[in-house]
Formats: structure tokens, C-alpha cells, sequence
């Protein structure tokens, strides 16, 4: 699967683009601010029907215009195709099309085009609380699982439903629709449970793998899940803590509470893994889960390396760009400020690629470097 051709109209500082992609490799240098990381969150958008950096549709519209238009043609392998038209207007909102068709719900396109983004603000994953680690388990779990992304949903909104409840503080009939909150909730959030539990178990091994190479086995990495429901089934917690949970008025246990533990050498890698093993772990979980969404969907995502090189040494940037290359990997978009780095990089590529020089918001394609056999 690859983006053949992606148009865009007043997306961000891009005010109007078309262009044509490599099915391997596409580069894109130019200072910081120009557009390049837009351009990413254009192609992430088309997968994700969302921003990759948490605007809402209406801050991704280019400064003084109401609405933006981003237009995605797709070859999907053999003769398939894909058109998808993804466009906001402040006065009316979100469309999403495929093949000039509009999906009834937004969710129903997710998964489609399954897509993988490293970037900058990866560091949240480490650094941050837990509502960022749920989130990368949601976005990539929503890609692979159809019954997973319905399950999320439920969650949130009967989450949200008792919440409600419990700051009302109701009489009458308070305990009885509590109840069946409860059931609805335990049931649907043992499922949220159980489907991320056993993706981190898939995606643990991976990543240590991946994390030995980018490392030369330098360090050991390990990936676990925390969860309250795997100590205790979610029903007896929920009902354990029904009257704490009326005296806060929110609910204290849950799927929304559990995380991802983050270990170096059997130590918490935010506080004792240097810049550069931490951009290894990163660069190491979304390449598992890369590998998990290719053996799940039997499709390579289009994997999105944006601004990715600092903080890694050389021998890291090489172990990453040789593995990347590899025919286990397809499109591949990857952003970069230093464009004598990023011609050193290509230089080693043997595959095919383009390069563009991104300046204002305008993409212009660059001939490429010679290669070191020429």
C-alpha cells in the first residue's frame, strides 16, 4: 500500500499543494516551520481522520479561510484503488469520503489505511502520565481491531454516563441505574482489558528485539502492561468502590487508569535512560507495532519519520535507516532540518526515492544525490 498523489487546499500554512510520491521513500528537508511536519499530519490525517498533534479541525484551517481540503490517491496492491477526500468547513464540519462515497460514522474509516508515526512529541510516551500511553495503545489497537475501537467507545461513553451520575448525586432510583452501569461498564471494559493485555504481550518481544539492534545490544529493554483488572475482575472493583467513588463523584478504578511500564536494565527508562536510549525505546515500540499491524492486516503501513535523527548517534541513525530500507518496510515519509544529514542518508538508500525541499508552506522536488557507487 502507498500514497500515490496527495492535493491539498489551506491546510495549516499549506495553502495549495499537489504531489506525486515515491512507493518507497519520500524525504522532505527544509528549516523548522516551513510545513514539512504538516505535510505529515496531511498524510496522517487521510489514515486517522485527525490531527497527529491534537488540533481540532478547525486549527488545522490555514490562518483567515473557513475550511481545508485534503484529497488521497492510494494503490493498495494489484489494481486496487483508493480516493480519499477528507475536508472541514467551519460552518458545517467534517466529511469523510471514500471513493466519493461519505461514511456514515468517522470510525468506520479507521483501519483502512493503516498508518505508524515517530516524531518528536513521542517523548510524552515517557515522560508524560499514563493518558498518553493509553493513547498509543487506542490509536494502534484502533487500527487493527474493529471490536476493540467499538469497545473503546462504549467505554468512554458509559464512563462518562456514571461520572455523570455520581456528580449528580441523585436519590431515588441513584443505586439501581448505578448497578447497571456497573454491569455495562465491567463488561465492556474486561474486553478494553484483555485485547490491549495481550497486544503488549505480542509487542514486548518485538521491541526488545528492535531495541538490541538500534543499540548493538548495549542494553536490555523490557514492555509490560499495568492494569488494576489483572489483579481483580473489573466488576468487584467497580462494586469495591461504589461509595468512594459517590464521595469524589468520578470513578477511581478502571481501564482508564492502566498503563504501560517502560523499563531499562530493570530500571524506569524516564528516569535512568539517557536522550538517546530513550529515543531507542521510541523508535523501537512504533517499529514493533509496525510489525504487528503488517502481520495483522497483511498490508505495510506507511510509516511517517518525522524529525527523528536528533538525539541519536550515528551508529543509531544507520542501524535505523538500514532497517527502514529493508523490503520488510514500504512508503516511507521521513522529515528532517539538516538537509546535508539527510543526503548522507539518502546516499545509502538503495531503494527508490524522492526529495523534496519544503519552504512557506510550498514543495519543490530536488534531484537527487549521487549514490557512493556513482
Amino acid at each position: 500500500m502507498y500514497l500515490e498523489r496527495i492535493s491539498i487546499l489551506n491546510f495549516k500554512n499549506i495553502a495549495e499543494a499537489e504531489i506525486e510520491f515515491s512507493a518507497n521513500v519520500n524525504c522532505l528537508v527544509g528549516d523548522n516551520g516551513t510545513g514539512k511536519t504538516n505535510l505529515a499530519d496531511a498524510v496522517w490525517y487521510l489514515s486517522m481522520s485527525k490531527s497527529s498533534v491534537g488540533l481540532t479541525d478547525g486549527q488545522s484551517v490555514r490562518h483567515g479561510e473557513d475550511f481545508f481540503m485534503l484529497d488521497g490517491r492510494y494503490t493498495l496492491g494489484g489494481e486496487r484503488r483508493e480516493s480519499i477526500v477528507c475536508s472541514f468547513r467551519r460552518s458545517s464540519g467534517k466529511v469523510i469520503k471514500r471513493n466519493g462515497k461519505e461514511y456514515d460514522r468517522v470510525t468506520e474509516h479507521i483501519g483502512l489505511l493503516p498508518i505508524v508515526l515517530v516524531s518528536p512529541s513521542d517523548t510524552a510516551l515517557i515522560h508524560e502520565s499514563g493518558d498518553e500511553r493509553r493513547r498509543f495503545l487506542n490509536t494502534f489497537l484502533s487500527q487493527t481491531d474493529r471490536d476493540y475501537l467499538a469497545a473503546i467507545v462504549k467505554y468512554n461513553r458509559l464512563l462518562q454516563e456514571r461520572n455523570r451520575l455520581l456528580k449528580s448525586g441523585s436519590p431515588g432510583e441513584f443505586g439501581e441505574i448505578l448497578e447497571i452501569l456497573d454491569l455495562q461498564l465491567a463488561e465492556v471494559g474486561t474486553t478494553v482489558h484483555d485485547k490491549r493485555a495481550g497486544m503488549i504481550e505480542r509487542l514486548a518481544p518485538k521491541a526488545a528485539e528492535y531495541y538490541a539492534i538500534l543499540s548493538a545490544d548495549r542494553e536490555q529493554v523490557s514492555i509490560s502492561y499495568r492494569s488494576e483488572l489483572s489483579e481483580r475482575p473489573f466488576g468487584a472493583l467497580l462494586e469495591a468502590s461504589r461509595e468512594r467513588d459517590r464521595v469524589c463523584g468520578f470513578t477511581n478504578c478502571g481501564i482508564h487508569r492502566d498503563d504501560i511500564k517502560l523499563e531499562i536494565s530493570g530500571f524506569p527508562i524516564r528516569k535512568y535512560g539517557s536522550q538517546g536510549q530513550q529515543k531507542s525505546m521510541l523508535l523501537a515500540l512504533k517499529l514493533a507495532q509496525f510489525d504487528l499491524i503488517r502481520e495483522l492486516k497483511q498490508i505495510k503501513p506507511i510509516l511517517l519519520l518525522d524529525d527523528v535523527f536528533d538525539k541519536l548517534d550515528m551508529a543509531r541513525v544507520e542501524q535505523l535507516i538500514g532497517m527502514v530500507s529493508s523490503d520488510r518496510f514500504g512508503q516511507i515519509f521521513i522529515t528532517d532540518s539538516n538537509k546535508v544529514r539527510m543526503e548522507g542518508i539518502l546516499a545509502q538508500l538503495t531503494e527508490n526515492y524522492k526529495l523534496f525541499e519544503v519552504s512557506a508552506g510550498r514543495f519543490r522536488e530536488l534531484q537527487k544525490p549521487p549514490t557512493q557507487t556513482e
